[in-house]
């Protein structure tokens, strides 16, 4: 695997290292080794997938507060998508920037989401599967969002989400100073 590190401090997109021949190739998805041996978590709890039937479905911005935040190794394995991430981390370099990369099917790229961003994507074609690795078990009490569209963010999407949950839709905006950028220190 290639780590490629974002402009985001600790985020990376990931390139898979294919090893082919006539029959196609194999690659590692993921290694515990590799991942130790570039800083990053090894420890996963969950895999969870997710199917988006039409083009422009957004599926975010989610983060979790600690104790429960948690690491994300994102793949998209049918179509394709743009993949975001937010900085939310009090402290950090990159504090409040974002940083987006297409993932599909066919470049098989993956993103590293470390613990204290918000996650999210919007699909670019019908019928988006993905899959997650998490690190830290699902905790509705601590699951919180920014809103797709938050001017203090200024995420650029590449199409207009067309399809929202209730709940992605209606997060609120991410006041700096009152409105979950603090809550995220420790993470």
């Amino acid at each position: 695997m290639k780590f490629l590190p974002t402009p985001l401090n600790g985020a990376y997109t990931i390139e898979l290292e294919k090893r082919g021949d006539d029959r196609g190739f194999f690659a590692r998805f993921f290694c515990e080794k590799e991942f130790a041996q570039a800083g990053l978590e090894t420890r996963f709890v969950q895999i969870n997938t997710s199917l988006s039937g039409k083009k422009g479905t957004l599926r975010g911005m989610h983060y979790q507060l600690p104790p429960a935040a948690e690491v994300k190794v994102v793949r998209c394995l049918r179509g394709a998508l743009y993949d975001v991430i937010v900085d939310l981390r009090a402290g950090s370099p990159s504090f409040g920037k974002w940083f987006g990369a297409e993932l599909s099917a066919e470049n098989r790229t993956m993103m590293y989401v470390p613990r204290g961003f918000a996650h999210g994507f919007v699909t670019l074609t019908d019928d988006v599967e993905a899959l997650y690795l998490v690190s830290a078990f699902y905790a509705p009490e601590a699951e919180r969002g920014a809103r797709w569209n938050d001017p203090a963010i200024g995420i650029e999407w590449p199409v207009e989400p067309a399809e929202l949950s209730d709940k992605d839709r209606n997060w609120p905006d991410l006041d700096p100073q009152f409105h979950g950028f603090e809550l995220m220190r420790g993470a």
